[in-house]
């Protein structure tokens, strides 16, 4: 049997309380990790880069998780919880700082400087709050309290780049028209200064909210969960390891989660370049990120009425795999030219907007649908039974995070070789992992395995 944490020493009234505040910095990861679709494009202009250069945007900030994932576990072990979100936000807040110099000398590589800062903060907080709202309540249910988390975290990713987009590339279509025309360097150079500047404003903002959140969360009353406590319930089992690589069926978990983390940042960031590549105006493009994470907010929706009422968190990552395969092979093989068109209003201007959607640019969208139930699903599989190595063996499954980093790194560059079209290759190999460990690796070194 499974410890319930929450229920033995955890009230109720602070139980709800912290689901919210945990809640919260969801919304934070989502907004500011899902500012990379817009920005790989923006930087993309800006900075006058090929796709392969565009994606090191990506790597920048997925990177910082596997190099400050295990200092950010030793750190939480002497600050706790609590106090180590707090300055995770904080060192957040710097990232954000940093592109304003970047604008305002648009060099790439201070960009790049400043989306790894942001992902330093961002290993520290997703190290603290993932283990946090996967104990503090029944392991049976804890994909069902995650996929709450994924849709406020996707929410607020479905509206960042549209947001960012309102402010960075408002008129694009005429500063894509000036600069065609420029006819020198300076001139081109003077447009382009003026493009990268219009970043700076929105990352003060983002700033000041991220530093005055740490000291809100300073002052707050988190309980805090002791992960050590796992360990009585762990019984003989647990009792008997000695290290972190005792856990086979965490090790497999890190590699898939690696692999996982790789197509979900696909999904999300290609989709608008991918889009602008086979000839979709930006006007369009810039709501294609959105719909990928509309997709993920739906899979967490079903995943919160259907697990575990309904559904194993097995199943649901069972099920999550087989459409990873199938939406692949849509992106891949649909033509480019079948293409329909869509209205909406957006949420910026409350305008009609009429979007224009290839059918292949819709089963890349789609794999946000495959990519929900996944997170929520391996964490607790990969985390069963860990006791005292928790938290170690939450800072290993946030640096396969770095999958991030990596696979769409790749992505650019057989886009640049091949077809931006062919790179989706790519992601079947990497649901093909995933779905082994939903099969088969979850339940490896497990006596009492289901």
């Amino acid at each position: 049997m499974t410890n319930n944490i929450a229920s033995n020493s955890i009230s109720r009234k602070d139980y709800i309380f912290s689901i919210t505040i945990i809640g919260l910095f969801f919304f934070i990861f989502g907004f500011v990790t899902w500012l990379n679709g817009i920005l790989i494009p923006f930087l993309r202009t800006a900075c006058e880069l090929n796709d392969f250069e565009a994606y090191f945007v990506t790597f920048a900030f997925y990177v910082s998780y596997l190099v400050m994932a295990l200092p950010s576990s030793v750190l939480l072990k002497k600050t706790g919880f609590k106090n180590g979100m707090s300055i995770g936000l904080w060192i957040m807040a710097a990232g954000a700082l940093i592109f304003i110099p970047a604008a305002m000398t648009r060099t790439f590589s201070v960009f790049l400087i400043g989306l790894f800062v942001e992902g330093t903060g961002m290993a520290l907080l997703q190290t603290a709050s993932n283990p946090y709202i996967t104990i503090i309540g029944p392991r049976e249910s804890a994909a069902k309290r995650i996929s709450i988390m994924g849709i406020a975290n996707k929410f607020a990713g479905a509206i960042a780049p549209i947001i960012l987009a309102s402010i960075i590339l408002k008129d694009s279509h005429i500063l894509e028209e000036k600069l065609t025309q420029a006819a020198d360097a300076a001139s081109r150079a003077v447009l382009l200064n003026e493009m990268a500047s219009r970043v700076i404003m929105p990352y003060i903002v983002m700033a000041v909210i991220l530093v005055l959140l740490g000291l809100l969360l300073k002052f707050a009353h988190l309980p805090e969960v002791d992960t050590d406590a796992e360990d009585e319930a762990s019984g003989e089992t647990n009792a008997k390891k000695t290290s972190i690589w005792q856990f086979p069926h965490l090790l497999l978990g890190v590699i898939a989660l690696f692999f996982y983390v790789g197509v979900e940042v696909i999904a999300g960031d290609t989709i608008i370049r991918y889009g602008q590549s086979i000839g979709i105006a930006m006007e369009s493009a810039k709501y294609f990120t959105s719909l990928t994470l509309l997709s993920m907010i739906l899979g967490y929706l079903l995943g919160i009425m259907l697990i575990p009422k309904y559904m194993s968190q097995v199943t649901a990552l069972k099920i999550s795999t087989i459409l990873g395969v199938v939406f692949t092979l849509g992106a891949i093989f649909v033509p480019a030219d079948i293409v329909f068109s869509m209205s909406f209003i957006d949420i910026m201007t409350f305008k009609p907007i009429e979007l224009v959607l290839p059918v292949t640019v819709l089963f890349v969208a789609l794999l946000g649908l495959a990519n929900a139930l996944v997170w929520p699903a391996m964490w607790p599989l990969a985390l069963n039974g860990l006791g005292r190595f928790t938290k170690t063996g939450s800072a290993m499954l946030i640096m396969s995070i770095a999958g991030g980093a990596i696979l769409p790194l790749l992505y650019g560059k057989i886009a640049v070789n091949f077809s931006t079209q062919s790179a989706y290759w790519l992601c079947l190999p990497s649901y093909l992992v995933i779905m082994y460990y939903a099969f088969i690796g979850h339940k490896t070194g497990l006596k009492n395995a289901s």
